[in-house]
């Protein structure tokens, strides 16, 4: 069982990103929120996740670079610093696909098909043909990037846990054939706030759902506007229900407390219209954005800053890399 870390001293720390597009709300809060406490607290580890974005987008990867760029850009903006941190991009690590290829030898097939991301996805995601080994296999190529930097704990939602687990089972494995040297990482459990799409499901750019950090003030209107309310509130006075409109639960990020019991009595007096309500949450959504926007714009415009942040990463973590490797050889007795 994947226990939650609670003891952050001298711990490292990994997280990354599949750079398929713009970053939105559900990437803010669900974890850049918390990369910016954790590269205080941790030794850090961000990493771009180029080869997990061809898991599904394999079929186009006209946009893979432009992306890469602009989710370093995005993490600049945020303040994900790297002189507190170790940000650095997949691909940079050839050491990371060997380890993963290692990996899939030992990994049982039935570990992956059970996991529930995988089933999920290809109920869900119906434009894409996912039925790929990249796709089912990503789990051992998540677990090379664990633990070939020696990850101790790795960030993770409640619904993520058995990711992780299954990234446990797999360094288990190793274990047992070729002796004790690979970090069984640990849960750092996230309970971020949830973050509703447009649509009420998880916000997701697979879903078509998400507003983006980079939406102008009338893109975020435009969307909030779209998104679903207490069907049962057709009418300004009709009372509704706020425990089940995506409106009330997003502004729960946004909005203050007072701000959260006042839109709450007066939906439910039906005093409040659903038309005002979007308003309010766009208005609060947009004004949020607003710092986050304008570094964004400033770094756009630093020229060679994302391939120098880049490059300085890979050199960073590289020689961690090339030790692993030539210890997890050395037991698998194939140098």
């Amino acid at each position: 069982m994947v226990t939650e870390v609670k003891d952050t001293s001298k711990k490292r720390m990994l997280t990354g990103y599949r750079p398929t597009g713009r970053l939105h709300l559900g990437h803010w809060h669900g974890n850049l929120l918390n990369m910016l406490k954790y590269q205080a607290e941790y030794e850090s580890y961000f990493f771009i996740a180029d080869w997990h974005a061809l898991t599904s987008d394999y079929a186009d990867t006209s946009q893979l670079l432009a992306n890469v760029e602009e989710m370093i850009l995005d993490w600049l903006a945020a303040g994900i610093d790297p002189d507190k941190c170790n940000i650095y991009r997949q691909s940079d690590l050839p050491e990371v696909a060997e380890l993963h290829l290692y990996l899939s030898m030992i990994t049982p097939l039935g570990w992956l098909q059970r996991n529930p991301t995988y089933k999920e996805q290809q109920e869900q995601v119906t434009t894409k043909d996912l039925s790929t080994y990249g796709f089912l296999g990503y789990p051992v190529l998540q677990c090379a990037d664990i633990v070939i930097m020696g990850a101790d704990v790795v960030p993770v939602g409640e619904d993520q846990l058995p990711h992780l687990e299954l990234a446990r089972e797999i360094v288990r494995r190793f274990t047992h054939f070729y002796g004790d040297y690979l970090i069984e990482p640990q849960a750092l459990v996230s309970h971020a706030k949830k973050v509703p799409g447009t649509d009420g499901r998880k916000m997701s750019k697979s879903y078509d759902n998400a507003i983006f950090l980079t939406d102008e003030k009338d893109d975020v209107a435009k969307k909030v506007r779209q998104m679903i309310t207490d069907p049962a509130k057709i009418r300004k006075d009709d009372p509704g229900d706020p425990d089940i409109c995506s409106v009330f639960e997003l502004d729960k990020a946004y909005a203050s407390a007072e701000e959260l019991a006042k839109i709450d009595k007066e939906c439910r007096a039906g005093t409040l219209g659903c038309v005002e309500h979007k308003l309010g949450l766009a208005e609060r959504t947009s004004a949020s954005l607003a710092d986050f926007q304008t570094r964004r714009a400033e770094l756009g415009g630093v020229a060679g800053l994302v391939d120098q942040t880049l490059a300085e990463g890979a050199a960073k973590v590289r020689p961690i890399a090339e030790e692993a490797m030539h210890t997890v050889r050395k037991l698998m007795k194939v140098e």
